[in-house]
């Protein structure tokens, strides 16, 4: 490495946040950026640490090591063409990805670790303003058409792959626009909708097809699909919303995360008019889910001018530190605390939700807990556990689910005949990401159930791999820790 000392004589930094009262009056980044020689210094502290742990942390397989030696050199252009042999979309991942590089990192064993996301981050986005990411068309187009349902990172990742391949892609994608949970799941506070549009636009200069506001298996019959295209990548994610089927469920006020906020991206974006409005406006909200998605609807709640916003978590409140019993280089669940939830909303823990509350109009009016204990024996599942007398009625006309998601929606698969597994994914080959139909792959969350970004744009990119074999009979597109050919 460039500087062997480097992580004895810098301290982590990360970008610093403007003030909350300045950013929860709009929905723009609000992240600061650092100067060059603070970037250097960040990439400086990349030990020379013989095994580079973050490489399997990385789900991508991304060379880690390289691009930060090569940050700590001033070779920005060298480091772009290292991070993009293995990552189609960096500013997606160093804007989004919940870091398992770093939790993998060897420095983190008893010092702070890289700040591997930010220097990622910093990188693509130093490539676009000097103009060093532009579309690269392949140079030899096959006659084999591939049909990809879904825009989201897997869908994206995986038409990209194919087409430098050479093979005619076409992309579906049911809603307006493409990008998926990147465009309507995520708040563009934490990721600006002209960062996915930008590299559309390359994309779509490559040679790669969008046809939005096509939904496979309803305005169009998947087996119309299989018949017109030579190969199919299902990469439609894990849609599927968990409920919370309790008393005063159906309440007008009781909504769905993931109709909160697409509806709130899509207001930013310039749509006006919404059948069912859902605001958070001079409401007490409480979001049941400690997650990410929790945390996006807390932001939010706040942006749209809540009077109170509470969170729910059923789980007993982590540790800060890693937990015994997950030690590195493992991912350890720890507490973390994300910016919207510094930005002023309460967290409880170990409580359930037993009741919803209605007025005599059906509108949600408050809601009852419990406070709840898990009972752990060795060998055995954790049990739930209800504490008497902690009964509890919270004032609420907004609570918002974010429980995450049991699976993948089956109606192409039931049209197509495709197998599912136990969890509701759609099952397909470990080795060849194919499903029991011959031409049909699937990639991403509608085959690994609820994952990372991170994880989404790796299974795409194998899932093209194995769809170009298939095709073609061999393939000259990497595997993951293979790298591609040096392009940004």
């Amino acid at each position: 490495m460039g500087k062997i000392t480097g992580f004895l004589e810098f301290d982590r930094k990360v970008e610093a946040y403007a003030p909350v009262e300045k950013r929860v009056k709009n929905y723009r980044e609000f992240t600061i950026p650092m100067k060059e020689k603070e970037l250097k210094e960040q990439g400086a502290r990349c030990m020379d640490c013989g095994i580079p742990f973050c490489h399997s942390g990385c789900p991508l397989g991304n060379l880690i090591p390289d691009f930060n030696d090569a940050v700590y050199r001033g070779k920005w252009e060298k480091a772009a063409s290292i991070l993009h042999s293995t990552n189609n979309f960096p500013e997606f991942t160093g804007r989004l990805c919940p870091a398992p590089c770093e939790e993998a990192c060897v420095l983190g064993i008893n010092e702070d670790p890289v700040s591997i996301e930010n220097i990622e981050k910093n990188i693509v986005e130093t490539a676009f303003e000097k103009g060093w990411i532009n579309a690269q068309p392949p140079k030899k187009r096959t006659e084999k058409k591939i049909a990809i349902v879904g825009s989201g990172p897997a869908g994206l990742a995986a038409a990209q792959q194919l087409n430098r391949a050479g093979h005619h892609v076409t992309v579906f994608e049911r809603d307006e626009k493409p990008g998926g949970l990147l465009r309507y799941g995520i708040p563009d506070f934490k990721m600006e909708k002209n960062v996915i549009d930008r590299r559309l636009n390359v994309l779509k200069e490559e040679g790669i097809k969008f046809k939005c506001s096509t939904h496979i298996g309803v305005d169009m019959k998947a087996e119309e699909l299989k018949n017109d295209f030579d190969a199919i990548v299902l990469c439609g994610g894990a849609t599927v919303r968990r409920n919370l089927s309790i008393k005063g469920s159906h309440l007008n006020g009781v909504v769905q995360a993931m109709d909160f906020l697409p509806q709130n991206n899509r207001r930013i974006d310039g749509i006006k008019k919404f059948e069912n409005e859902i605001l958070a406006t001079d409401k007490d909200v409480i979001v049941i889910g400690g997650g990410d998605t929790g945390s996006d609807c807390i932001g939010t709640s706040i942006r749209q001018g809540a009077t109170s916003v509470s969170n729910f978590e059923i789980m007993p409140m982590a540790t800060t530190d890693r937990p015994e019993d997950q030690p590195w280089p493992f991912w350890p669940m720890r507490l973390r605390t994300s910016s919207s939830h510094k930005e002023g909303a309460k967290r409880f823990f170990s409580i359930s939700t037993k009741e919803f509350v209605g007025d005599k109009d059906g509108n949600l009016k408050g809601l009852i807990t419990s406070e709840v204990e898990w009972i752990r024996q060795p060998g055995q599942r954790p049990i739930l556990k209800e504490i008497e007398g902690t009964e509890k009625e919270w004032k609420c006309e907004l609570a918002l689910l974010a429980m995450g998601f049991t699976g993948s929606e089956m109606t192409i698969a039931e049209q197509l005949g495709l197998e599912a597994d136990t969890r509701t994914n759609i099952k397909a080959s470990e080795s060849n990401y194919m499903t029991n139909v011959p031409g049909v792959f699937v990639a991403g969350d509608q085959r690994r159930g609820q994952s990372l970004i991170v994880w989404a744009i790796s299974e795409g990119r194998q899932a093209a791999y194995h769809v170009d074999k298939f095709l073609m009979g061999e393939s000259a597109l990497p595997l993951k820790n293979e790298g591609d050919l040096p392009r940004v």
